[in-house]
């Protein structure tokens, strides 16, 4: 047998605490004693007690503990709620971490107003390429949307494409439209979603050789033949594209200040990535128009 003190060591918990789930019928003593009223506690009620404090620690009330408790919930049953509760955890988490990297980005652009050269935009044409490309929708445009669409779809195109023998003749390059009415994730807002189109440049040989169409693609993947850009003002990112927000916005300020306007998203075009995003070069153009 175990003083309260000794068994409130050994269980984690402090011995206030003990005294409630006595007082509560929740944890009852092993034993009190009649005339000094100690409390004293069996090594097999550490079980109940470590019960308690895990559908405690999965949000439920002292109530319904002692409810679920009473139910006898057996150890399989404990552990398939403690991994629910583990997942709900970690979703909750993984939300707080994006909030937080977007509240950073948000910051580095206000501090970067003005500091950025104007002389590193460039206003050029762009040749057409083919791009054999895979497409998601993404519920907006703002980066912490479009990530999580971006990054599986250039994982599986690759994927495929190097199943299907088909060799890359360039880089990466994305693009976006506006999505179809009705088209956006479910939960988003009306008129806000977009279409990703992931794209690696291929030749016509290659696919040939791979036995793919340059009409009509290959084995889980589309062939685009992907018109110039006329006028594009240009930038050089670098860094993941997660922060991609003080250089579009910088570039926005030299469109409107040069006497142009947008004609439509911008093409991101990856130049180098290396396993380290911090490393990434990427060329944003985006089409413009003399206003």
């Amino acid at each position: 047998m175990f003083s309260i003190g000794d068994f409130a060591r050994y269980g984690r918990v402090s011995a206030r605490m003990l005294r409630h789930y006595d007082a509560i019928g929740l944890l009852r003593p092993a034993r009190t004693d009649p005339v000094t009223g100690y409390r004293s506690y069996a090594a097999a009620q550490l079980s109940r007690l470590n019960r308690v404090m895990a559908l405690k620690d999965l949000g439920f009330s002292l109530q319904q503990v002692a409810a679920i408790l009473d139910e006898q919930v057996d150890a399989a049953e404990l552990r398939g709620m403690l991994r629910l509760r583990r997942a709900e955890l970690a979703a909750a988490r993984a939300a707080a971490d994006a909030r937080l990297a977007q509240v950073e980005a948000r910051l580095r652009t206000i501090e970067s107003e003005g500091r950025m050269p104007a002389d590193d935009v460039v206003l050029k044409s762009t040749e057409p390429v083919l791009l054999a490309e895979l497409r998601g929708i993404a519920a907006s445009y703002a980066p912490e949307d479009i990530g999580p669409v971006i990054t599986p779809l250039y994982e599986e195109l690759g994927r495929r494409l190097g199943a299907a023998g088909v060799s890359l003749a360039g880089p990466g390059l994305a693009y976006y439209e506006d999505a179809p009415e009705g088209a956006g994730p479910e939960g988003g807002q009306p008129g806000e979603a977009v279409v990703v189109h992931a794209g690696f440049v291929v030749t016509r040989e290659a696919l040939a050789r791979a036995g793919a169409s340059s009409a009509s693609g290959g084995p889980g993947f589309a062939v685009v033949a992907l018109p110039g850009l006329e006028r594009a003002a240009t930038v050089v990112h670098r860094g993941p594209m997660s922060r991609i927000v003080p250089t579009a916005q910088h570039l926005a300020r030299w469109i409107d200040g040069n006497g142009y306007r947008s004609a439509g998203y911008a093409r991101e075009l990856y130049l180098e990535c290396p396993e380290d995003p911090e490393k990434w070069v990427t060329e944003i153009q985006e089409p413009v128009v003399p206003t």
